[in-house]
């Protein structure tokens, strides 16, 4: 009984830690920037600071980047990740397991190693300040891979024993009996994959020169930089404004996210 007291507050402990950051962010952006740094319970609120970072940098341009970035990977990574994941799970073909293990592979590097050949690449394919570069060097997973295949060996063998008795091809297989009963685990990895090229800074750093392809991350880095101030309750409405739309999603889908995790480990 103690030990589960100890284990509570421990936990209740590390989530407020974990939240602090947030919490501060919220209390600069809506107070002015005199109580930025001092909490007073009569501190007055304001929406001035969510108008000023609005119009102080180009907000909307670096938004829509990011959401054609975004959409751009997570549609080309259910595409090309559902039927290799149908492939490990369910074919039979010689070094099966062999070309599984190098596709995991890819889980044991770090993107960060790559940076300088894909830069190189990029250059090559004339890709470089571009939507497409950014995006290019995810558009396969391994570990949307591996997720998809672990659900997909969950689904019963005679669901898809009875489509091919019905006529169904390869593809009308997937897409009729592994995909709709693979939803929750779409809906997490989306998740997944979104938040991470969402907040993805240092790549899309390197590859961006221009307002007409940064993404949200690099937008706001140069907003906040030295050459234009330190307000910090200016730069924390707009780290609000940027990641309001990753945190209105997860308190959509939260319950959708455990529950698939929880059902795909390795088996």
């Amino acid at each position: 009984m103690k030990t589960n007291w100890v284990l509570t507050a421990a936990s209740w402990l590390l989530g407020f830690l974990w939240v602090m950051p947030l919490l501060y962010a919220l209390w600069a952006a809506i107070h002015p920037s005199e109580y930025a740094t001092h909490l007073s319970l009569l501190a007055p609120w304001t929406g001035h600071n969510f108008a000023v970072a609005w119009a102080a940098a180009p907000f909307p341009r670096y938004l829509l980047n990011t959401f054609i970035l975004v959409t751009l990977v997570l549609v080309a990574q259910f595409v090309l990740c559902t039927p290799a994941a149908y492939a490990f799970a369910r074919m039979r073909f010689p070094g099966r397991e062999v070309v599984f293990a190098i596709v995991l592979l890819q889980l044991m590097v770090m993107p960060d190693v790559l940076l300088v050949a894909n830069y190189t690449s990029l250059a090559h394919l004339g890709l470089v300040d571009s939507i497409l570069g950014i995006a290019l060097p995810y558009l396969g997973s391994a570990f949307g891979i591996f997720l998809l295949r672990q659900t997909f060996r969950q689904v019963p063998q005679e669901l898809d024993d009875a489509a091919r008795l019905e006529g169904s091809g390869l593809l009308a297989i997937i897409w009729r009996v592994y995909v709709p009963l693979a939803r929750p685990t779409y809906v997490a990895y989306g998740l997944v994959s979104v938040s991470y090229h969402w907040n993805n800074f240092l790549w899309p750093l390197i590859v961006t020169n221009s307002v007409s392809t940064r993404p949200l991350t690099v937008g706001l880095s140069v907003f906040a930089s030295t050459d234009q101030g330190v307000d910090w309750s200016v730069i924390s409405a707009a780290t609000l404004m940027t990641s309001a739309p990753l945190l209105l999603a997860f308190l959509l889908f939260q319950r959708q996210f455990v529950q698939s995790f929880m059902r795909a480990g390795i088996r």
